[in-house]
């Protein structure tokens, strides 16, 4: 799923709230778990697989993608694969936001036009590479694209804190649940995005940016959440990348049930751009115990806005055969997200212990 966009778009030509998954994960040594500059040694070892693996912008990295799919299960299956195959070439991985004790200059950009490009518009903004977990889900067409967009502008807090699974980098603890999220808000074109009053709305003011920021490629406007119009869906960009799928699973069910939830209710409370990037950043701040503004615009602890979804999303979810999925997010509440558990990590075994300990199980998963 990346590229340059073409014109036109492909809501309505696959299954409705259908849903796919890409992750983004490190390459490191398996053993100690150091970063490692080796996704084009990996792809010429890679076999055959179900769905696709790509280089990402950092040549320490790689990124999982899965193809279209009818469940968050059926999506976390693929997932297991692909990380399985890629750990066949002899490579480790380790899933998170931010590798915790690599330095900046630990990454080589990779060798490819398109990422030269980011290189060059970014300059060394992108020098930390930072990895992410997006979710997809198909829309039936461009009008429900924007109202599910405009929408899931309201949830964005609430998954940044479930999925907040960086707090260190560079060897230390940075203070945040999400150290990527403070980190990719230095990009243009990063953050929530505003309401859109329809898809004209939308189109309208993509091109003026793509003009402004002196760019075509409409791929590099990276929203935390937007209409992805050459795969006919909405694409969900908050959340940290996870180290183990079975935190993959209830985060791509809470996704795909919340697009449905928001293409059938009514016209949702407006809270504006900025109230949305206040509330997201005490998310990535304070995690699970986080304060965050519900889809009502109330101020709330994260955790009982997120009980009070899963109990909307009840049908939903058995619509979309994703309940017992949905139902493994109150496992992420009590137990403490990927932050949490990365410092009782550092506390018990430091930052070589706890490097090793992620990549150990990302491995395992």
């Amino acid at each position: 799923m990346t590229g340059d966009e073409e014109i036109g778009n492909a809501f309505g030509t696959g299954d409705p709230f259908s849903v796919g998954v890409e992750e983004e994960l490190f390459l490191v040594d398996p053993v100690t778990g150091r970063q490692a500059n080796a996704s084009r040694a990996v792809l010429d070892r890679l076999g055959p697989v179900d769905g696709t693996v790509e280089r990402e912008l950092h040549a320490c990295q790689i990124e999982l993608i899965t193809d279209v799919c009818h469940s968050a299960g059926e999506a976390v299956g693929t997932l297991g694969g692909l990380r399985r195959a890629v750990i066949a070439t002899g490579a480790g991985v380790l899933g998170a936001g931010t590798h915790p004790s690599a330095t900046e200059d630990d990454a080589e950009i990779t060798d490819k036009e398109r990422y030269e490009r980011i290189r060059d518009l970014l300059g060394d903004a992108v020098a930390t590479p930072v990895a992410g977990l997006h979710i997809h889900v198909g829309m039936p067409d461009p009008e429900t694209a924007i109202r599910v967009a405009n929408g899931l502008r309201t949830h964005l807090p609430l998954l940044a804190g479930l999925a907040a699974n960086s707090p260190f980098w560079h060897g230390v603890d940075s203070g945040l649940h999400s150290a990527r999220a403070a980190l990719v808000r230095a990009y243009p074109g990063r953050g929530v995005p505003r309401a859109y009053r329809d898809f004209a709305d939308y189109e309208h003011a993509l091109e003026t940016t793509l003009r402004a920021a002196g760019m075509e490629d409409r791929t590099q406007l990276w929203w935390d959440v937007r209409p992805h119009p050459r795969m006919g869906t909405i694409e969900v960009r908050e959340m940290d990348a996870q180290t183990e799928l079975r935190d993959v699973l209830p985060l791509a069910a809470l996704v795909q049930c919340l697009a449905r939830h928001e293409a059938e209710r009514g016209t949702p409370v407006f809270i504006p751009r900025d109230a949305l990037d206040w509330s997201s950043f005490r998310a990535a701040r304070d995690g699970l115990d986080a304060e965050i503004l519900d889809e009502d615009g109330r101020v709330r602890p994260l955790r009982e806005v997120a009980r009070t979804l899963l109990s909307r999303l009840v049908m939903v979810a058995g619509e979309l055969d994703c309940g017992d999925a949905l139902e493994d997010v109150e496992r992420l509440l009590e137990e403490g997200n990927g932050a949490d558990r990365q410092r009782a990590e550092h506390e018990r075994s430091g930052i070589d212990g706890l490097v090793r300990d992620l990549t150990a199980r990302t491995l395992a998963s």
